[in-house]
């Protein structure tokens, strides 16, 4: 029986094999197969040589990052490949069966660089990600298909130039990200697939005055840097005299650079130190002390018998301004200058570490379009209990407030309000960019905004100021703000940006150009919003209808209409929607466009039970904070999204 079952088998072992056709096929054995596909496996067809003569040179710039870094630069410098590709072939990707043969080119290019740096393994690159498309587009066609005219118009005008610019940069990425979020927002499918690159590697592979050797470009569309390698080449170029003297006057400039840096060291630890000895109950010497010995803030420590003084002991004649915080008053200093002074009502000695943060970032900034702090009090005395007392310089002719809507006041001219209008947007940028650290207003609302004898804004109150920790797109705070100028996200969830402020202009402008308040009404409890009114007349494409025709001297209704647009977008409840301070200005400058206005949410006060009742049921939100499932619609040659209100 045992010698007839093996005989059976070796019978069968030696027949052929009979496929589902009923054709004879031998089989062949699985190591002869494994040997005839290596020899078989495609080529890949990504050019990675020109990638490595850039990032050819000094190896140490990469073995310093941080892995997450090193992985976004893999990343980019990938999608750089992948951009001359589809310029050469119209393909975004390489073919599917070419993607492990890519993968060990690649490999073979980081290893000059980073020996023993593993791409895939390191940074949990799938194989897929290779090769995997996403959202059905694999040719410039299917990219052109899906994507709108106007936006692809966008990037040839943002994106076909010089990026060495930051603003042009700016407006090229700008134009990008909307892409992006509108069509590729999606996750990257767990680094199966790579799809934010697309919009990046379409601008770079068909932008005519984009190069692949130029720094600026490569800098702003993949965030590579190449410029370190260079100027190291460039460098070991130099003769030996000229380095034994650059290395003498760099020896003596490090020198100078230590001692600067260990002085603001000092300065700034001297300065946290006392605001925690504020914090803590210990207010009065420690905040003085930090304040005197920081030679950058440039304040003066005035007595409370001075400010009485300045003041006529706080006069009601003397009273231009009030507020939930206290009073502001005229006063005339022994000088003869003329100053501001906002007095706290309600104070308490526990209470200075606020008026330090105040003072501290007041102190710290210096703009023609920013109220300057000229110095401040603090006391305690038996009758009146503690006293704070910031000290400002005096700008005469009040705030926009005022003179939008006081009744004995006659309506701003348009260019009055245009000029406000952009020195507020410049005030509020420096804030953001120009300030070490960022400061974040948090208040900016019309009441805020003080004007001087030539209609130039001032932008006041930093008592609700915040800074923003360096590499941290946001903080989380408690809500403050006024009613109709605080960003929703800020509202109900506490998330406070640079973009948060963007919004509160937005309102701001709307005021300027509609000639009503922040808020419209109040009605049964609910607010009616100047931001949701002018969304609607937007919507129904009747820009100009939120134009207040009683202001003397209009521009074009086309200038016009660019107003209210980028008002409109600024106000957009949707974060990353709205252009940053930078852009505002540019827009505001210049005969830039403005950029298309995604879809807005339903209006988040007239909604904001339902909202918070969703929430609390299923942990979603009716508002987005990411750019991702923005669709558009047009009004007017501008881009809105047509399904939903």
């Amino acid at each position: 029986m045992y010698i007839f079952i093996f005989l059976v088998l070796v019978l069968n072992s030696s027949l052929p094999c009979v496929n589902s056709a009923g054709h004879a096929e031998y089989e062949v054995p699985k190591r002869e197969m494994e040997a005839a596909g290596s020899s078989a496996l495609p080529s890949c067809p990504l050019n990675f040589d020109y990638l490595s003569k850039l990032i050819s040179g000094s190896s140490q710039r990469l073995q310093l990052l941080d892995v997450p870094t090193e992985c976004g630069f893999m990343l980019q410098a990938l999608r750089l490949v992948r951009s001359e590709y589809l310029r050469t072939t119209g393909y975004f990707f390489p073919p599917p069966n070419s993607s492990e043969a890519c993968w060990d080119a690649y490999q073979s290019v980081i290893n000059y660089k980073i020996a023993g740096f593993k791409v895939q393994s390191t940074c949990g690159f799938k194989t897929s990600l290779m090769s995997e498309t996403c959202a059905y587009v694999t040719t410039r066609s299917d990219f052109e298909r899906l994507v709108s005219g106007i936006e692809l118009s966008n990037i040839q005008k943002f994106c076909n130039q010089s990026l060495d610019d930051t603003s042009a940069c700016t407006l090229c990425t700008d134009s990008l990200a909307r892409v992006q979020g509108s069509y590729f927002g999606g996750p990257n499918n767990g680094n199966k697939s790579d799809c934010s690159g697309y919009p990046f590697i379409y601008a770079a592979a068909y932008a005519d005055q984009f190069t692949l050797t130029n720094e600026g470009d490569l800098k702003c569309l993949f965030s590579l840097d190449f410029s370190a390698d260079k100027k190291k080449k460039r460098k070991y170029g130099v003769v030996f005299w000229g380095i034994v003297s650059g290395c003498t006057n760099g020896f003596f400039g490090a020198v100078i650079v230590i001692w600067l840096c260990w002085t603001w060291h000092w300065r700034k630890r001297m300065m946290r130190n006392s605001l925690a000895q504020v914090e803590s109950g210990n207010a009065g010497s420690g905040m003085e002390m930090s304040l005197m010995r920081n030679a950058s803030a440039r304040v003066i420590r005035f007595t409370l018998e001075e400010i009485r003084k300045a003041t006529n002991n706080f006069s009601r004649d003397n009273i231009i301004g009030r507020g939930g915080y206290g009073n502001v008053y005229r006063g005339l200093l022994k000088d003869g200058s003329e100053v501001a002074l906002k007095r706290f009502k309600n104070c308490s000695a526990n209470g200075d570490g606020a008026f330090a943060h105040e003072v501290e970032i007041i102190a710290s900034i210096r703009h023609v379009n920013l109220v300057e702090l000229k110095g401040y009090c603090t006391a305690t005395v038996p009758v009146e209990g503690h006293q704070r007392i910031l000290v400002c310089e005096l700008v005469r002719s009040g705030s926009l407030f005022h003179h939008l809507f006081g009744q004995e006041q006659k309506p701003l001219s348009w260019p009055a309000r245009r000029k406000i209008a952009l020195g507020t947007a410049r005030g509020l940028a420096y804030l953001h960019y120009g300030a070490q650290p960022t400061i974040i207003h948090r208040d900016v609302k019309s009441s805020n905004i003080l004007l001087d004898e030539a209609f130039d804004p001032k932008l006041a109150d930093f008592g609700l100021a915040k800074f923003t920790p360096e590499g941290q797109s946001h903080v989380s705070t408690r809500v403050a703000g006024t009613i109709g100028y605080v960003a929703p996200e800020c509202a109900l969830y506490g998330q406070l940006s640079e973009r948060s402020d963007v919004y509160s202009f937005g309102v701001v402008l709307l005021e300027l150009l509609s000639g009503k308040k922040a808020v419209i009404s109040v009605e049964k409890g609910e607010a009616s919003l100047l931001a949701d009114w002018a969304w609607s007349l937007v919507r129904g494409n009747s820009p100009l209808d939120v134009i207040d025709e009683r202001i003397p001297n209009l521009d074009a209704p086309e200038e016009m209409e660019k107003y209210v647009l980028l008002a409109v977008l600024c106000s957009h409840p949707v974060v990353y929607a709205r252009p940053t301070m930078d852009h505002v200005v540019k827009i505001l400058e210049s005969d830039s466009p403005v950029p298309p206005i995604p879809d807005r949410p339903i209006p988040i006060l007239a909604e904001i039970e339902s909202m918070e009742q969703t929430e609390s049921s299923s942990g979603s939100y009716y508002f987005m904070t990411s750019p991702g499932e923005l669709r558009p619609f047009m009004v007017k040659g501008h881009t809105f999204n047509s399904e939903t209100g």
